[in-house]
């Protein structure tokens, strides 16, 4: 046999579910990414041509629109469909960042009986909505956008939700895969390829289609929004203060004064009401502020640290690697706004 004669693979059968919630982009990649291996074979001998067969399911096979508008079709009814290997539910927009469960119970009841079956269930950012209404997620990890976070916990307040990672793997045949941000995709086409078919091969379609390994997660691209509608009018103000006064050398000692409570007092209330330490918020805040002064300005890292509240450069390093996962200086080379101008 000749060493470039690529080596028999089962083929897995993946279901990508469409719905009028999903976004065509996302679901599109992840259809040509999963069915590109005859191109690949090109490039990689030895490499399968087909590991994957791949079908668009949803509620039946009419036409219908996606989240924006655009057309998005099904070529099979999830219903038809009684046993698959991976299922894969691709971002979905949630009205004003707000999702509305039981829209789809006859397709969560699906997604049930394939993972009943043997069945992985996967999802790209929001798409974890609808496994989590599933159940089957409850007391495990989970992840999506950051900017979903609010909704997510609102409606499943059983899964441990982890939005500064980008892929998480769960279940006892890690039969759960969930990826998030909007282009995590990429993460999680790529973990189903290494997986299944093989490290060569994802490094080769990563390489063909210029898809990204997004290894840091998303605590970079994370930006601080705190809770404001807890209803503890007391901590609201100090929210409130702590934006604009942030800078302040003992901010906490700052917050016990104008809260005119006892200091243990002031933190188990901040931290049920925030779901932070009055320390731990202000270090987001000046964090925050700190990015985007990198963003933003050539100004020196020594510079910004003292801007945000922080005398000691050093322990400003560390604070920002913790909540970010990088250096200061990556970060600005990362998302530097000047990246982004046209040369002359």
């Amino acid at each position: 046999m000749s060493s470039t004669t690529p080596t028999p693979h089962p083929q897995l059968h993946v279901s990508l579910v469409a719905t009028p919630d999903a976004q065509v982009a996302p679901l599109s990649g992840l259809f040509e990414a999963l069915t590109s291996f005859g191109l690949l074979a090109v490039f990689e001998p030895g490499v399968p041509e087909q590991p994957f067969l791949v079908d668009i399911v949803g509620p039946g096979t009419e036409p219908m629109n996606g989240a924006s508008g655009l057309p998005v079709g099904a070529n099979r009814s999830y219903a038809d469909i009684d046993r698959t290997d991976i299922v894969i539910v691709a971002l979905m927009m949630a009205h004003g960042a707000d999702w509305v469960t039981g829209r789809y119970p006859g397709l969560v009841d699906w997604l049930r009986r394939m993972h009943n079956a043997g069945a992985m269930l996967c999802s790209a950012c929001t798409g974890v909505l609808l496994l989590a209404e599933t159940g089957l997620l409850d007391g495990r990890d989970a992840t999506l956008h950051w900017a979903f976070a609010p909704t997510f916990r609102r409606n499943f307040p059983g899964v441990r939700l982890r939005t500064d990672e980008v892929l998480i793997t769960g279940g006892d045949r890690e039969e759960f895969v969930m990826s998030g941000g909007t282009m995590s995709w990429h993460d999680l086409v790529l973990h189903l390829i290494a997986r299944h078919v093989g490290s060569t091969a994802a490094q080769g379609m990563a390489k063909l289609l210029m898809l990204q390994w997004h290894s840091g997660g998303q605590a970079p691209y994370v930006t601080f929004s705190p809770i404001t509608d807890h209803g503890d009018a007391l901590v609201l103000n100090l929210q409130h203060w702590l934006h604009e006064h942030f800078q302040v050398i003992y901010p906490v000692d700052e917050m016990v004064k104008r809260g005119g409570i006892p200091k243990r007092s002031l933190e188990r209330r901040f931290k049920a009401a925030t779901g932070f330490t009055p320390i731990g918020y202000v270090q987001r805040l000046r964090i925050e502020a700190a990015k985007r002064r990198l963003e933003r300005t050539t100004a020196p890292v020594e510079q910004i640290s003292y801007d945000v509240g922080y005398e000691n450069v050093a322990y400003f390093r560390r604070v920002f690697r913790r909540v970010t996962r990088v250096a200061p200086g990556a970060y600005r080379r990362r998302f530097q706004t000047t990246r982004f101008e046209t040369p002359p």
